[in-house]
This record gives structure tokens, C-alpha cells and sequence, in this order.
């Protein structure tokens, strides 16, 4: 079973899909660090690299390219990126939402614990964190519609829609599990 996950920032995604890894002993490949690390091979922040992006699909479509060959010649792994629900079609398709205050809070309460985010300067507030949350994906919503016609943030193309704004990591994992479970139940 390929199982994607996506969602918007701050809800957990990262941290569940980690967890899930573990509990099924699958593979996890992680879009956004990739995209991370190759903003910072171009001495850019996350966010500069996504508006460099909306100019050059180069910075989508190779790691594009990576998930959609992946999703063919492998099985059995968790793929976590904003485009995987459509570029690996046939996997189990999970949305973690949160409330965009939240999310914020947690994405600031991370990068005071350890800046490994490449998220940029400037995020000395929550309130700073929610405006770069909020470019951020608007410039993810403009490229995906521009170059694949999709939108990533409607939940009607996900099989699971959870909202983590007041659960723990834990509390999600459980909900996603028993999800799982009973799609494969399915399909016995």
C-alpha cells in the first residue's frame, strides 16, 4: 500500500507521517525537506525558493517526476508532499488540516526549539509565522494550479480529511490507523 499525505502547514503532517513510518515499518520520503534542501543549495529560503518557483516549474517537476516514478516502480511507503495525492493516483490519500492560528504557533514553537526548517528570517512572532504560512501557500496553491490544473488544498481529493487543531500527534495517528485498517479490510 502507498499511502501520501498532505495538508497545510503546522498540522502535524511531518511528525504523523514519521510516526506512521514507524508503526508500519514502510519507507517515508518527505517532499518538503527536498524542496528545502535544494532552496538552500540556491541560498534560499523555503518561501523564496516557492515564488522562484512560479516562474521556473523546473523546482516542481523533478521532484515531481521522482514521487511519479516511485509510485510505479514501488510499493509499501508513505509519501508526504502537497502533490503526491495526484502524482501517485492510486495510493490512500490522507489530508491533515489544522486551524491556520495553530499551525503557526506550532510551525514558531519548532524554529525556537531548532531552525532546521529553512523557513527564513523574520518569523519573530506567531503573527510573523502566519503571514509566511499564508504566502507560502498561496504560491504552493498558484504553482499547482498553474502547472497541473490541481488544487492541493481541496480536501474532496483526499479519501481521509482529519483536523489536528486539538489533537495530539498521537490522538491523529490512532484516527489514521484505524482508517487504514479498515481500507485494507476492504479489500480482503
Amino acid at each position: 500500500m502507498i499511502i501520501t499525505i498532505s495538508g497545510t502547514l503546522g498540522a502535524g503532517k511531518s511528525t504523523v507521517a514519521e510516526k506512521l513510518s514507524k508503526e508500519l515499518g514502510y519507507k517515508r520520503y518527505y517532499i518538503g525537506q527536498i524542496r528545502r534542501d535544494m532552496a538552500k543549495e540556491k541560498g534560499m529560503t523555503i518561501e523564496e525558493y516557492n515564488a522562484y518557483g512560479e516562474k521556473h516549474p523546473e523546482t516542481d517537476k523533478d521532484v515531481d517526476d521522482y514521487q511519479k516514478q516511485l509510485g510505479q516502480t514501488d510499493d509499501n511507503f508513505i509519501m508526504e508532499g502537497r502533490t503526491s495525492w495526484f502524482l501517485i493516483p492510486q495510493s490512500l490519500k490522507i489530508y491533515i488540516k489544522v486551524d491556520s492560528w495553530e499551525g503557526a504557533r506550532r510551525i514558531f514553537e519548532d524554529l525556537q526549539i531548532k531552525n532546521t526548517r529553512n523557513e527564513g528570517v523574520g518569523l519573530d512572532t506567531i503573527e510573523d509565522v502566519l503571514k509566511s504560512n499564508q504566502k507560502r501557500m498561496k504560491s504552493d496553491d498558484f504553482r499547482y494550479k498553474k502547472y497541473y490544473k490541481k488544487n492541493c488544498f481541496d480536501e474532496t481529493n483526499f479519501d481521509f480529511v482529519i483536523d489536528s487543531t486539538d489533537m495530539t500527534p498521537e490522538e491523529v495517528l490512532e484516527q489514521i490507523l484505524i482508517f487504514i485498517k479498515k481500507e485494507q479490510e476492504k479489500k480482503i
